[in-house]
């Protein structure tokens, strides 16, 4: 179990503690709004109210001793990039901070952000892949690289093996699972010599052009 504090309950702050806390984790809520504390309070190990551009406020939650701390609002410019400052100066292990644009995501990186992110723009990209492919069913982009994918499989898999095939000699892609027609679970084992059926669900990772060209 890893223990995580989420500062700022927006909308992607209360989705991203909770989530959190569903996995299993120790998630500590932080916002400054009464409300929005008490909207959350039983669905994370702990929620506070406190303005957290207060550095005692900071250290009165002991947030040194977090594995993670999350600065989830990026519509105070001003204050996310002080919080993510005083979280370093602190000590805090890994910041992850939220950014609303390139400025914005400089500056947090310069105040020493361990990791940035863009959540609207990440989600937009998932849907425009998921969208723009009729087989994906899902997409997770790994890096500007790499991706994992569950599709359906192409229809010139149908009857053939992987073995008889070479998918990973011919397109750089590995697959890692494959759900067979009319089974429930998924199978991480895949057998090399087993034919592809018409319904299965196959699950790729490898480069972001080659599962693109693959599922098109």
């Amino acid at each position: 179990m890893k223990s995580f504090a989420v500062l700022g309950l927006g909308r992607f702050g209360e989705n991203l503690a909770v989530s959190l806390s569903a996995l299993g984790n120790e998630v500590l809520a932080v916002d400054k709004e009464p409300r929005l504390i008490q909207a959350i309070s039983d669905r994370v190990t702990r929620a506070v109210v406190g303005d957290c551009v207060d550095e005692k406020v900071l250290r009165s939650i002991e947030i040194l001793d977090f594995d993670c701390v999350v600065v989830a609002m990026s519509g105070n410019l001003e204050a996310s990039i002080v919080i993510t400052h005083l979280l370093k100066k602190n000590g805090v292990k890994k910041v992850v901070s939220k950014a609303t644009n390139e400025l914005h995501a400089e500056i947090l990186t310069n105040v020493g952000a361990d990791l940035i992110v863009f959540p609207e723009r990440d989600m937009a990209e998932k849907l425009a892949e998921n969208l723009s492919s009729s087989r994906i069913l899902d997409y997770i982009e790994l890096s500007d690289r790499y991706s994992i994918a569950e599709t359906a499989a192409p229809s010139e898999w149908v009857g053939k093996t992987l073995r008889s095939m070479n998918v990973r000699g011919k397109y750089g892609i590995n697959v890692v699972a494959v759900k067979k027609s009319g089974e429930k679970e998924i199978t991480l084992s895949v057998d090399p010599d087993s034919a592809f059926a018409e319904d299965d669900i196959v699950v790729l990772a490898g480069e972001n052009e080659q599962i693109k060209k693959l599922t098109k």
